[in-house]
């Protein structure tokens, strides 16, 4: 078994303000986003200029926050909304979903990409390399807050989790999801996009690739304690929140990859 390095979730206090890991998680990826994006408007292929990038990140981080808050009530507190509608804004308790998020910025980016009168998949292909700089950070925050811990396990790579009530070595799951849906993620989309693309491969394979790493590790993943209800008696609600994303990212790979062969899009 490893040992969980215990980290204080809260990374510095200035007087009454306590800032989070997860605070700093949020930060940086906006920054880190906002660098690449920077650099890759150098590209050929790039929709949109050097100086709209600002205007991109403040319309993905509105799509973010909102979504994810919103997306995290209605998909995985609904009851708790409709005893309690006002829970909704009391962002402070925490609470965000990642199907939610990336709702909100499908929306984000529809309004912003119509603003510019360019195609919204150029944007979302724009786009896809970039989001796993977030994923990677987040679930590093996960850890480190100690939440969102994996299913027991009796391998040596279990961990006890200090938030666990029963404090049993479980799968670190974040970390799973951290190296797949962060790192490989990222990596493999950068490596596709140093050339141009048929308009809607990126954001398929980002769509078909996420959903397909998350639905494998949901299986190491302990559910929610107030959605043991799973569907088909195996299949959790990530799972089944994935399920749509692998298929319409399957059905875009092959209308790229269809075009593709006819000849590049304009």
């Amino acid at each position: 078994m490893l040992p969980y390095p215990e980290i204080d979730p809260v990374a510095f206090s200035i007087g009454p303000l306590s800032v989070h890991w997860y605070g700093i998680a949020y930060l940086l990826s906006f920054l880190g986003v906002w660098r690449i994006a920077v650099w890759q408007t150098q590209r050929p292929w790039c929709p949109i200029k050097k100086g709209q990038v600002e205007d991109l990140i403040f319309y993905g981080a509105m799509g973010v926050v909102l979504g994810g808050r919103f997306g995290y009530v209605f998909f995985y507190q609904f009851s708790r909304f409709l005893d309690e509608p006002l829970w909704l804004f009391k962002v402070w308790e925490g609470g965000m979903s990642f199907h939610g998020g990336l709702l909100g910025v499908i929306i984000a980016l529809a309004l912003y990409a119509r603003r510019l009168e360019i195609h919204f998949l150029d944007l979302g292909d724009f786009i896809a390399p970039l989001a796993p700089i977030g994923l990677f950070l987040g679930r590093i925050a996960n850890f480190i807050g100690g939440e969102l811990w994996g299913r027991p396990t009796t391998g040596w790579w279990g961990m006890i989790f200090p938030t666990d009530p029963l404090a049993i070595p479980r799968h670190p799951s974040q970390l799973y999801e951290a190296f797949l849906e962060g790192l490989v993620l990222f990596v493999v989309l950068m490596l596709l996009a140093r050339k141009q693309k048929t308009r809607g491969l990126l954001s398929g394979l980002f769509l078909l690739l996420y959903g397909s790493f998350r639905f494998l590790v949901e299986f190491a993943r302990e559910p929610d304690a107030h959605l043991q209800d799973l569907l088909f008696g195996w299949m959790s609600r990530g799972q089944t929140l994935c399920l749509p994303m692998i298929i319409i990212g399957i059905t875009l790979i092959v209308i790229a990859t269809k075009k593709s062969s006819g000849g590049k899009i304009s």
